[in-house]
């Protein structure tokens, strides 16, 4: 039965009597509160929630969702209806989270709407407010932290301490270059030691701390274009110092997870949607917490209405708001079962959205975690490690990967995209600036051991003896001292290694530490066209002319923008596919043959020419690598200028 068809009309002439009951005492709010009434409401169970007037509804910013527009507010509303602006004297504010004790909260505010976002912290009867944050622009989505003991040198005093998780919008663009990219910080409630905890270059958004005292996040992937030009949204989680960022939950179901919260039943719900909402609602859905990779099911269908912001019940129950799909209402808060679907509505003022309800009740307080990250890092300086057990152990069929297929590992860096014009990668379909940082050979066991800059996004390939990319992973990222592995490529991180001993291990890590000034790039303009000038203008060009591939301005030409037309799907070019060579017909025609994978579906079976034909210029081998590279790297037209450096975070 779904969702819709469990309400009868007994219910909604109920629903609407609350609805009514509740307006009529809203204006009466600020009179009946007292610091002993929100006292008394904190202990009688009450929620806070936010209010998004219908006049002002918020405005869609691609796959994060919406901010709040103008006059979101904040209000807890007590079990007897009545209701009290918690937010007074500020413009707008949203994203409520509750202390553990029950006493505080912290949330995200406008003084005034020119402002930015900043972080603050009030008690639950609406004194005592004070900013956390400040000039680091837009700040959102705070959330309490378990206690942080940092390993400090012996004789230097160290006591576990209290941090705060949010999410800030930063000076540069996502991957799409649509909007500003977000990543989440931590820092002391004093609004010091602010630490940046991410490095996706798209966004990392939606925090929830877990019982384990990991956090559990909506992460923005889009390194490659295997889930189309925009990408999709994933669960990922990471702990609180920014270490070991991992996918959490598979790729079934909607290309965008949103908004996870765990119940007390073990279950991690989030909303999802096939397509980005203008308020980033969708469908509820769910992942067991023993088993995230392997228990996706689909709580809610599109006819129950579109969901947004869970978060967790006693009773394993959840409040999460609901607004008809066909965008005829507003949000209402509501009780749903994740267990069974069944709902009850609990709160709808019909003049508003209300959005990202928090019940006002104590609760444990999630483990502490220790971190040998130093507050005050000389980020320039310091370095992390990775390690791999055995490229081999992955998802792939049994005998897709054999043992000696994979000859070297090639490690990139990924460079984030300027909100000034200049960096902005140029090509189709785009993909963000990389540098090598190194290529190295794989052991014969399958292992790798190296140390890379920390707090740098980088992309991990695993090459064959062709140098092309076999597979690549997300962005990650190693942090200062860090060391962190994995057991293979793309494997089932729910399975348990090997009980061996790598040959990489045993061995110092391989430093890839060039200075950024010495990194290598490979892009067409500078790298691919004097090759194609010498070696292709007999069969392309005119009259003895290399076939022109820029328009004379520094931008491509046709012919450039040919080689990158669309093919049978957007993000795959009719002779390029951007950051896949091996399945790129430009490659296959260099190499005289076939180079794709038996999981690069589906199969293209036409006979391949050899290029250049018998009497042209031959191309050596390290030319036909620059294209491999060239391809591998994102195929963009112009690589990084001399005078650019990687864009480093202010409080890095």
């Amino acid at each position: 039965m779904s969702l819709s068809s469990r309400y009868t009309r007994r219910n909604r002439t109920s629903s609407y009597a609350v609805i009514c009951l509740l307006s009529s005492v809203l204006c009466l709010a600020s009179s009946v509160f007292t610091p002993r009434a929100f006292a008394q409401a904190a202990a009688d169970g009450a929620m806070v929630l936010v209010q998004v007037p219908l006049r002002a509804a918020p405005v869609a910013d691609g796959l994060l969702g919406a901010s709040p527009a103008s006059g979101a507010r904040l209000v807890l509303l007590r079990p007897d209806g009545s209701t009290g602006v918690l937010s007074e004297g500020f413009d707008s504010a949203c994203d409520p989270d509750i202390s553990f004790d029950a006493t505080r909260l912290l949330f995200a505010g406008k003084k005034a709407p020119a402002d930015n976002w900043n972080i603050y912290e009030m008690a639950l009867d609406g004194t005592s407010v004070r900013q956390i944050t400040r000039d680091q622009g837009d700040c959102r989505s705070p959330g309490y932290q378990s206690t942080l003991y940092t390993i400090k040198p012996v004789g230097v005093p160290s006591e576990p301490e209290y941090h705060l998780t949010y999410v800030r919008r930063q000076d540069r663009l996502n991957e799409c270059g649509s909007s500003r990219a977000t990543d989440l910080y931590s820092c002391k409630f004093d609004g010091s030691a602010s630490r940046r905890l991410t490095y996706n270059l798209s966004g990392d958004m939606d925090p929830f701390l877990m019982d384990d005292g990991r956090l559990l996040l909506a992460s923005w992937q889009r390194a490659k274009l295997d889930h189309g030009l925009t990408g999709r949204v994933a669960l990922m989680g990471v702990n609180i110092d920014g270490a070991d960022y991992a996918l959490y939950a598979g790729y079934e179901g909607g290309r965008i997870k949103r908004m996870p919260c765990v119940t007390q039943a073990g279950l991690a719900v989030f909303v999802e949607a096939d397509d980005a909402t203008w308020d980033g609602a969708g469908r509820l859905a769910c992942v067991q917490t023993r088993r995230p990779l392997h228990s996706y099911r689909q709580i809610t269908n599109d006819s129950d209405g579109l969901f947004h912001s869970p978060s967790p019940l006693p009773d394993g129950r959840i409040l999460v708001s609901r607004r008809p799909a066909d965008g005829s209402g507003t949000h209402g808060v509501y009780r749903v079962d994740p267990a069974t679907g069944a709902s009850e509505l609990v709160f709808d003022d019909p003049e508003y959205h209300d959005i990202e309800a928090k019940l006002v009740r104590p609760r444990k307080e999630p483990d502490g975690r220790s971190t040998a990250v130093p507050e005050d890092p000389e980020s320039s300086a310091l370095t992390g490690k990775f390690y791999c057990l055995n490229v081999y152990t992955s998802d792939l069929k049994p005998g897709w990967l054999p043992p000696g297929s994979v000859q070297r590992l090639r490690v990139l860096e990924g460079i984030p995209v300027r909100d000034d014009g200049r960096s902005q990668p140029v090509g189709t379909p785009p993909l963000a600036q990389r540098r090598i940082l190194g290529d190295i050979p794989v052991e014969r066991d399958g292992s790798f051991n190296i140390e890379v800059p920390a707090n740098t996004p980088v992309e991990l390939q695993i090459l064959d003896a062709d140098g092309m990319a076999l597979r690549s992973c997300g962005w990650i990222w190693a942090k200062d001292y860090a060391r962190q592995g994995c057991i293979g490529c793309h494997e089932d991180p729910e399975l348990t290694p090997e009980n061996r001993f790598v040959a990489a291990v045993a061995k110092p890590s391989i430093k890839l530490t060039l200075p950024a000034a010495q990194r290598r790039t490979v892009d067409f303009r500078r790298d691919v066209m004097p090759i194609i000038d010498a070696k292709c203008a007999q069969c392309h060009g005119r009259a003895n002319a290399a076939p022109r591939l820029g328009n004379g301005d520094g931008q491509p030409g046709r012919s450039y923008e040919s080689l990158l037309a669309t093919g049978e799907t957007p993000e795959e070019g009719r002779y390029v596919h951007a950051g896949r060579a091996r399945t790129s017909p430009l490659i296959w025609h260099l190499y005289g043959r076939n180079t794709s994978r038996p999981w690069d579906e589906p199969a293209d079976t036409r006979t391949v020419r050899k290029m250049p034909p018998d009497g042209g210029p031959a191309l050596t081998d390290d030319e036909i690598q620059t294209f491999v590279e060239w391809i591998d790297m994102g195929a963009l037209w112009d690589g990084i200028p001399d005078d650019m450096r990687p864009l480093q975070d202010s409080s890095d």
